[in-house]
């Protein structure tokens, strides 16, 4: 949640005065649902919890025809507060998120050897798919007006999912070549 409090907040102070909708399709933008784990669902129901912390505003609802009502949202000084602290502290601290592979992982012996290393280069390949879509994109015009610090995002996803696909294989490899998965008791 505190990506998603700092998500929305950061937007929020940027766009301000803002309409739920447009922090929604802001983050949505972003793809924040991919990379950050913003839930899209969540978006409005935190701008309502992060209102009853006092951390945002409520300046107006306006209802335009049959549309819904729409509120539209102002940080706070506390809510200003809360973001720079969740700002810094996720750019200071390490955090690994889980990850549900590192859990599939730790029960590679239970799979055939053969199943495991195809699953391993079919992730790799994935990956490569990823990592040929984010440099299609960077190509692209629509990319030339997004700020320079979004292409560095990419670069650094091009760039773990690079390290994950070179582990891939030589992790595949070596469950081909029959590498025990185990310490012997040779010693």
């Amino acid at each position: 949640m505190s990506a998603t409090r700092m998500m929305i907040l950061g937007v929020v102070q940027w766009m301000q005065p803002v309409h739920g909708y447009d922090v929604r399709r802001e983050l949505l933008n972003w793809d924040a649902d991919k990379w950050a784990n913003v839930k899209p669902g969540s978006i409005y129901h935190a701008l309502r919890k992060l209102t009853e912390e006092e951390l945002l505003r409520e300046v107006a609802t306006e209802q335009v025809g049959a549309r819904p009502a729409r509120t539209t949202y102002e940080i706070t000084a506390k809510g200003a507060e809360e973001f720079m602290t969740l700002l810094r502290g996720n750019w200071w601290h390490l955090s690994t998120p889980p990850d549900p592979f590192m859990a599939a992982f730790s029960f590679l012996p239970v799979l055939p050897r053969p199943e495991a290393s195809a699953a391993l280069r079919s992730r790799a390949a994935q990956l490569q798919a990823g990592v040929e879509r984010l440099r299609e994109a960077q190509k692209a015009d629509w990319f030339q007006t997004k700020p320079t610090f979004v292409s560095w995002m990419w670069e650094l996803t091009i760039e773990r999912s690079e390290a994950e696909i070179r582990w891939c294989e030589r992790t595949a490899a070596r469950i081909e070549s029959d590498e025990p998965y185990l310490p012997t008791d040779d010693a």
